[in-house]
């Protein structure tokens, strides 16, 4: 049994918001979780519905079965509790999320507390809203980039003729899920979801000597291969053409830096290099295959094969690299709402943001494949709803 608590706050009502939520052990003495947020213009009651569906999300990751919420939200806990019917709109979706993940637990329990003992999360939660002025500052600063990029258009060179294409959304195919990566309207209302996604375009590196040979390729830094180039061209020939692109962020390692370099001429954007989108750190496993991992290391290598918490020797686990790209996702969202975003990196990485947008365990990081150069497409909408678009595309190499 864990215990969540959970908070969300307002300055202003509708105002900058966020929330903050802790996840402790049955005997509330040690933190295994802290989830916080900036969520932009919104009210009390959504960012506290938020805050308690990320210290539930939390809570399922470390694979709890019984759940004691604690909240200090009367509304929130009535709700949740059935005592109150859920009458405004912008809760229902919220409500409809957080019951959902009500039901993958054995036992969940809701109880209100007064504030003062809910001050771990108030904590968080105000720590997300003092993060209001630099996202907005960052996001002037994104503002003047593209504007900056858009006036080289005058001097007449081709890459701002695309910058201006992109800048005015006409050059646009559809994707596979029907529509085009630069339009405006929101994705089939189906699911729940509220408002316009920011879009996560998630492209893998083009091929190294390393991966032709099937080695773990974590921290090492091995160039792209001249077929590596030709794939990072056509990929970047594809977004062109596609349009609607805002944004490039990417992993600092070389593979991936040059993938995104040719994104970034096609679509006259600048890189953004992101140190939480670097691949998995493999330790001493690194540069070796399966097998010679696997014999170094066969009960180890074994263990962590189904154990996301156990990492390569001298490495990481999955769980630590879930952590620092669930803070890039978070990043992302709050820096780039409802726009498009290239994200150029590893298996691990993508396979974890597509892992976070489908909501599930960490069996999809053993189990779905991702080929070098595929595209695959993740969402995330500002109600905390999120979808899969597409998956491992390669139409285009």
């Amino acid at each position: 049994m864990v215990i969540v608590e959970a908070d969300g706050g307002s300055r202003g009502n509708p105002g900058p918001a966020g929330y903050g939520a802790v996840v402790w052990d049955a005997e509330r003495v040690r933190v295994l979780a802290e989830r916080k947020e900036f969520l932009g213009v919104t009210t009390n009651n959504v960012a506290e519905y938020r805050g308690l569906i990320a210290g539930l999300e939390a809570a399922a990751e470390l694979g709890a079965r019984e759940v004691s919420v604690r909240m200090d939200s009367k509304l929130v806990v009535e709700q949740m509790s059935g005592r109150w019917k859920v009458k405004h709109e912008a809760m229902i979706p919220l409500a409809d999320r957080a019951r959902r993940l009500v039901a993958g637990f054995d036992r969940v329990s809701f109880t209100w507390i007064p504030r003062k003992e809910n001050s771990h999360a108030d904590r968080l939660a105000n720590e997300a809203m003092d993060d209001a002025d630099t996202v907005a500052e960052v996001r002037t600063a994104l503002a003047n980039d593209r504007a900056a990029g858009a006036a080289a258009v005058e001097s007449g060179s081709a890459v701002g003729e695309i910058a201006a294409a992109v800048a005015g959304g006409v050059v646009e195919v559809p994707d596979a899920g029907g529509s085009a990566a630069g339009s405006t309207a929101p994705s089939p209302g189906w699911t729940g979801a509220v408002g316009r996604p920011t879009r996560l375009l998630l492209l893998r590196h083009g091929q190294t000597e390393l991966s032709v040979q099937r080695r773990y390729s974590g921290r090492g830094n091995p160039p792209l291969t001249e077929l590596g180039r030709e794939q990072a061209a056509n990929a970047a020939a594809m977004l062109a053409r596609k349009g609607g692109i805002e944004a490039i962020a990417c992993s600092p390692l070389g593979r991936a830096k040059e993938t995104a370099e040719a994104a970034g001429r096609a679509l006259g954007l600048p890189v953004r290099v992101l140190d939480g989108l670097t691949e998995t750190d493999f330790g001493a496993w690194e540069g070796m295959t399966f097998q010679e991992a696997r014999e170094r290391d066969p009960e180890l290598h074994g263990r962590w094969l189904g154990d996301p918490s156990i990492p390569a020797p001298g490495g990481e686990s999955f769980d630590q690299v879930r952590e620092r790209v669930e803070a890039v996702r978070r990043d992302l969202v709050a820096l780039y709402p409802g726009a498009n975003v290239l994200v150029v990196s590893h298996v691990t990485p993508i396979k974890t943001l597509l892992q976070l947008a489908l909501g599930v365990g960490p069996s999809l990081l053993y189990r779905l494949h991702l080929d070098l150069a595929a595209l695959s497409i993740a969402e995330f909408y500002p109600d905390g709803g999120s979808s899969v678009r597409l998956v491992n595309d390669t139409s285009y190499l």
